[in-house]
């Protein structure tokens, strides 16, 4: 039982939010909810601060995220880095494009009438107190300073400031894996739970699950289209391709973790003819940078919220949403939820997303994490063949990447080198080396 639980994840506590809410709102005995509405309130007051506290990170999560994911792209296996980024970004905007599409001609057709706002009507719980948190930095202002600094890291060499946002990317991932991704089940309890007192909860599920079947039909789709390119380009049966990377797609299921199925989608990759050179370089690199599952299904849900809430969001506005959409994926973690959490920044700033909408896009979401993040990792077996085939499966001395190296970076030394007076002098650099046991010499440190 522990087993399955610890496999299960954030999945398993969200569905579970989502039931026991749908159960304690609507039940009534003898006309009154079996769930008192002062313990309710509790639950819509803890939502409502944590709320607070997800808008005051988004900005943080954006800048420790999308700067130094950035930044990367400059560094490391030169233009094949270039070239592979720009098929999984191809990739991600073709299932973007092909899922805005899709949404457009059906569901006006099948998402009949609308769906009542996601906000607190009078009848619903209320708060019994809240804490403002501004955030530090607008959504757009972070977006843009990311965008900025990121380009500029990646022009400049390595240095004590990439290290310092190399370590900020490690903070916050920490902050989504130990204090977010942790807390959002009783935060989506507490929306539901108030959505379902006003008779709102069942409406919604009712309406969203036809998303989800066109969802998952959408990334059938999307794998049958990259593996048929995979295929013309690699002279590969794609069918065969596709097969053979089965194992890495149930993985994906499993973990909801593209980092976690790495070594299967190498394994799976190689089996598939993909050079040992190639496959190394390509497959955790495409684990980072190629989400176009998670980008098919956020625009997916997405689309259904603004449709079901009559909200105007004009066709220039989701041509912009998409190609952010696909920006801000490069610099999602590869943990359970981790793409929903990067996206929420750009579905509140460009779409005009409230508390509310942005929590039911990360209940729906993390119910089809793994479906996602199963489509992300078999593409990616996909665009390595194709890497295969134009590379000759060999990427020369570009090809090591210089992670390792990043990791190991000596921000003593590199303070010694570029030094000057006025800066750091030779007395801060002497103390500072002094107390790591270390001592500073003419060339650098010894």
């Amino acid at each position: 039982m522990r087993k399955f639980l610890e496999q299960s994840g954030i999945l398993l506590w969200v569905l579970a939010a989502i039931v026991l809410a749908l159960v304690l709102g609507s039940v009534t005995v003898g006309g009154s909810h079996i769930m008192p509405s002062a313990l309710g309130n509790v639950f819509v007051t803890f939502s409502t601060i944590f709320g607070q506290f997800l808008s005051f990170s988004i900005p943080l999560i954006i800048i420790g995220l999308v700067t130094p994911a950035i930044a990367d792209l400059g560094k490391g296996a030169g233009h094949w880095l270039g070239l592979t980024a720009a098929l999984a970004y191809a990739s991600t905007m073709f299932a973007g494009f092909l899922t805005y599409g899709v949404c457009a001609y059906f569901f006006p057709k099948v998402l009949n009438g609308r769906l009542a706002q996601v906000e607190t009507p009078a009848e619903a719980l209320k708060t019994y107190f809240t804490i403002e948190m501004p955030p530090v930095v607008g959504v757009m202002t972070a977006l843009l300073l990311s965008f900025v600094v990121g380009i500029g890291l990646s022009l400049v060499p390595r240095g004590v400031l990439r290290k310092g946002f190399i370590e900020f990317r490690a903070i916050i991932t920490r902050l989504i894996e130990n204090i977010i991704v942790p807390l959002l089940p009783l935060h989506i309890f507490g929306i539901f739970l108030n959505l379902t007192y006003t008779g709102e909860a069942v409406h919604i599920m009712r309406t969203l699950i036809r998303v989800v079947v066109i969802v998952l039909i959408l990334e059938v789709v999307i794998l049958l289209t990259q593996y048929f390119v995979a295929g013309a380009i690699g002279r590969v049966n794609p069918f065969k391709a596709l097969f053979t990377m089965l194992p890495a797609y149930l993985t994906a299921l499993g973990t909801s973790s593209s980092a976690a199925t790495i070594p299967v989608t190498l394994r799976q990759t190689r089996k598939n003819g993909v050079s040992d050179a190639v496959s190394s370089f390509t497959i955790p690199l495409c684990a980072t940078i190629h989400l176009a599952g998670s980008t098919s299904k956020i625009f997916a849900f997405a689309f259904a919220i603004v449709y079901t809430q009559g909200m105007t969001v004009t066709t220039a506005q989701w041509v912009g949403f998409i190609f952010m959409l696909g920006i801000t994926m490069v610099a999602a973690p590869g943990v359970p939820g981790g793409a929903i959490m990067a996206a929420t920044g750009i579905l509140q700033s460009m779409l005009g997303f409230d508390d509310s909408a942005v929590a039911l896009m990360i209940a729906t979401y993390i119910a089809l994490d793994s479906f996602g993040t199963a489509t992300n990792v078999t593409g990616d077996g996909a665009i390595a063949i194709i890497m295969d085939r134009v590379t000759g499966g060999k990427l020369g001395p570009e090809g090591d990447s210089e992670h390792t190296r990043e990791l190991a970076f000596d921000g003593m030394a590199y303070l010694h080198k570029v030094s000057v007076e006025g800066v750091v002098s030779p007395e801060e650099l002497a103390e500072s080396a002094a107390l790591n046991g270390t001592t500073i010499t003419e060339s650098g440190r010894s």
